[in-house]
Parts: C-alpha cells; sequence; structure tokens
C-alpha cells in the first residue's frame, strides 16, 4: 500500500493543475456578441477573399485611410478619427486576423498579400485616391502598398512603423513562437496579461484608461483571433524594405521616442531609403503616439498635410 501513495499525489497535482488551468481559461467571445459592442452607424461591411470586412467611414472630403498595428484595431485611432472627420473622409478597418473582421480563411498573412488585399479593398468601395497612415503593421502594411500604387497615394503618414528587422521581440510574439506555451496562450488570456503587454507600448502608463484595457481584450478574444495571432507569429518575414526607395509621395516618418517595440533609431533606416520624407520624433511617447499623444501627433501630422498639398 504504501508504495501507491505517490501514485495518489502525483494524481490528485495533476488534478489540481488542471481544475486551477480550467479556472484561467478565457473563452472565446462570439462574433453574434461582440458585433453588438463594437459596431456603430458608421460601421459597415463587405466581403473580400472570404471575410466579413469590417470598416467605418466617417465624414466627407479627401479619402485619409488609417491601418492598425498588431493585435489592434480600428478603435486605436478613435480620437483622431473624431477630429480628422471634420474635414475628411476618414476610412479605417479592422485588419485581417484582427478586430471583428478576424481570421483570414488561406492564413494569408505577408505584406504581399495585405496589398492584395488593400487593393480589393479600395475597388469595391472606388478608392482612386488617398492619403495614408499606419501604425506598426499598419506602417509597414502603408508603404508597401503605396511603393506599388505612386499614382493613387498623395501623401503617407508613417507612425512607429515596421519594416526593418529587429533583435528583440516583443514577449508576446516570442511566447506566440513556443510550442506548448502558445497553446496556453490560445486560450489563457487574462486582462493582467494584456494591461502588461499595452504597459509595454505606452510610455505614460497613466494614459492607459480601463476601457482601452477592456477594448484590446474584448477584441482578441473574439472567436479565432487568437489563433490568428499565433498562426502570423509563425509566418517568416520577407525584407520588403528595398521598395522604400521607389516611394516618391512625401512621407512623414512620426516616431515615440520611447518605442519599446521598434527602436526609435529605425526612423533613420527609413528616412535614408525614402526619396521624399521628413522625420519628426516625439518625446515621452511610445510605440502608438495616435493613443497616447493623440493631439500632439495629429498637430504634426496636420502641418505636413498642409506643407505638403
Amino acid at each position: 500500500m504504501k508504495k501507491s501513495k505517490p501514485i495518489f499525489k502525483l494524481f490528485f497535482i495533476i488534478i489540481g493543475l488542471a481544475l486551477i488551468f480550467w479556472s484561467l481559461i478565457s473563452p472565446d467571445i462570439p462574433l453574434s456578441e461582440i458585433k453588438k459592442k463594437y459596431t456603430n452607424a458608421s460601421s459597415k461591411f463587405v466581403a473580400i477573399q472570404g471575410m466579413n470586412v469590417h470598416y467605418r467611414d466617417e465624414g466627407e472630403g479627401p479619402v485619409y485611410v488609417l491601418l492598425h498595428g498588431t493585435a489592434a484595431s480600428l478603435h486605436t485611432w478613435d480620437k483622431w478619427t473624431k477630429e480628422l472627420s471634420k474635414n475628411y473622409r476618414v476610412i479605417r478597418l479592422d485588419l485581417p486576423a484582427y478586430g471583428l473582421t478576424g481570421p483570414h480563411p488561406q492564413k494569408k498573412y505577408q505584406l504581399d498579400d495585405y496589398r492584395i488585399f488593400l487593393e480589393e479593398f479600395f475597388n469595391k468601395l472606388e478608392i482612386n485616391e488617398l492619403m495614408i497612415a499606419g501604425n506598426s503593421l499598419g506602417g509597414a502594411i502603408g508603404w508597401y502598398y503605396s511603393s506599388f500604387h505612386q499614382d493613387q497615394v498623395s501623401q503617407l503618414h508613417l507612425l512607429n512603423p515596421g519594416g526593418f528587422s529587429t533583435k528583440n521581440k516583443p514577449l508576446v510574439i516570442k511566447l506566440a513562437k513556443i510550442p506548448v506555451l502558445n497553446k496556453i496562450l490560445r486560450y489563457v488570456t487574462p486582462r493582467s496579461f494584456i494591461k502588461m503587454n499595452l504597459k509595454e507600448v505606452y510610455y505614460d502608463e497613466s494614459k492607459l484608461s480601463n476601457k482601452k484595457i477592456e477594448t484590446y481584450r474584448d477584441l482578441i478574444l473574439r472567436e479565432n483571433n487568437r489563433q490568428s495571432f499565433i498562426d502570423r507569429a509563425y509566418i517568416k518575414a520577407i525584407d520588403h524594405t528595398n521598395r522604400l526607395k521607389l516611394i516618391y509621395t512625401p512621407t512623414l516618418i512620426l516616431w515615440g521616442k520611447q518605442d519599446a517595440w521598434i527602436p526609435v533609431y529605425n526612423a533613420k533606416l527609413f528616412d535614408e531609403l525614402l526619396p521624399n520624407s521628413e522625420i519628426v520624433i516625439m518625446d515621452k511617447t511610445g510605440h502608438i503616439p495616435m493613443e497616447e499623444s493623440p493631439i500632439k501627433s495629429l498637430e504634426i501630422v496636420k502641418k505636413f498635410i498642409n506643407k505638403n498639398k
């Protein structure tokens, strides 16, 4: 009988760990449920490549398209849109893999896939001329798209854009690439984990509101979005930065000096290759200037727009 005690102990330990894991599981939020909370009168949907793409179309005037970054959504541009829609037709969308749009059915997440996706999106909306602003991943998509469409994109505004490889990947992206751990990440996503990652992209944590944390978490929990995040992490990045030299569009490179995800030094790398660019570095600002410092960052953008009309 004594020899069997360790087996019983191990059994109860396993049961205990399983119960703890079960209690931590964050279930996916059904799309039908999350739509009720995150759509409004400006929300629209368009069918592209097997996805029902969520976007918002607000205001009148020249078209200004806003592209969000990794794990974000069109809500990252809320404060900019409120001001810009007074003078522009502002179009922002949940890119494939994110927000209400959700996963691409064929897991097409390379830059060239996003370029083709945007071509279809703009064709559907019959948009022939536009300005683009993009942050992080959205910045990379923006400049890559522009390199193919010089006649369509009148101005390009890059906020802490991706494109050049970096040694220090964000922790959440590292975890998404690790077998077993990424399975836990797929099902266990506590609010504290979302808050921790958002603190990395903000310089001033006091500007990070509970509502903002809730929005990020809800849309990350949108059914199958966490799996999309893991799928994207496994995509082998292709270096397309040689195309930057093809972009003669007036380009603003706006960077938060205290960016913990993409080093501010990369602003210089972009400026060296872009033929018609200008750098502005914002002090005491992190990876997402349009969220953390919306008024100041938008003032800089407006000044650039007026100077390059």
